[in-house]
This record gives C-alpha cells, sequence and structure tokens, in this order.
C-alpha cells in the first residue's frame, strides 16, 4: 500500500510541475506576441 501512495505522490507533484511549466511557457508566449505586434505597430 505504502509504494502506491508514494507513487501516486509522485505522479501528482508531476503533473503539477507539468502545469507550472505550461504556464510560464504560456506567459513567455504571450509576452512575445505583444512585443512583435508592438515593434510592429513602431513600423
Amino acid at each position: 500500500m505504502e509504494g502506491g501512495v508514494w507513487g501516486k505522490k509522485r505522479f501528482l507533484s508531476s503533473k503539477r510541475l507539468g502545469g507550472v511549466l505550461r504556464e510560464q511557457r504560456a506567459k513567455l508566449y504571450i509576452i512575445r506576441r505583444c512585443v512583435v505586434m508592438l515593434l510592429c505597430w513602431h513600423d
């Protein structure tokens, strides 16, 4: 039983980590899009 609980805990933590990474990537993507739009407007 203990092994199963540990496996579940590890799975949840890794899933949460993936979500955080995805959020950061999404933020970077949005920021990049804003920068590109601003540069295009300046032209």
